[in-house]
């Protein structure tokens, strides 16, 4: 199963936090209260945030941590490559000269295709979209339905 880690999920759900309040800055005791998430690791996500460009600090009474460039700006996938590096779904897939068996491989060159395919995918979504602020529907009827014919087709249970 292709899974980002809970740090990054719990990255992406400060961004999205800040991104609904754009102009405001934030202390990392209020965006821990407000999201739930430890103080601790919310000031550890922050401070990776910051090295990656994603959101800058101010220091001082007022001061405080807010994004450095627009929600729309931001994506998915550039989220996902900052706190866990490129979307590889194989060695082969991550580049060229990455795998052992590449020479005689006959599968790598589908799973580079099935690997853009994904990477194009989080590019399309912004942390605005991520964060609910596109006024779209947050939910793709026709994934949920290819999704569910793909688990009934291998015996599992769907979720409504």
């Amino acid at each position: 199963m292709i899974r980002i880690s809970k740090l990054t999920d719990y990255a992406t759900v400060l961004l999205a936090a800040m991104a609904r309040e754009p102009g405001r800055r934030f202390a990392s005791a209020a965006l821990a209260q407000q999201t739930q998430i430890g103080a601790a690791t919310v000031s550890k996500l922050l401070k990776q945030l910051q090295r990656a460009g994603f959101v800058h600090s101010t220091r001082g009474l007022h001061g405080g941590y807010q994004l450095a460039r627009p929600a729309e700006a931001i994506s998915a996938a550039s989220i996902l490559d900052a706190l866990e590096g490129p979307v590889a779904v194989t060695d082969c897939s991550a580049g060229q000269g990455q795998c052992e068996l590449e020479p005689t491989c006959h599968v790598g060159r589908a799973w580079q295709r099935v690997n853009l395919s994904i990477r194009r995918s989080l590019y399309e979504v912004s942390l605005a979209q991520l964060a609910g602020l596109d006024g779209g529907t947050a939910r793709l009827p026709a994934m949920e339905r290819e999704i569910k014919a793909g688990l009934r087709a291998r015996g599992g249970a769907t979720a409504s």
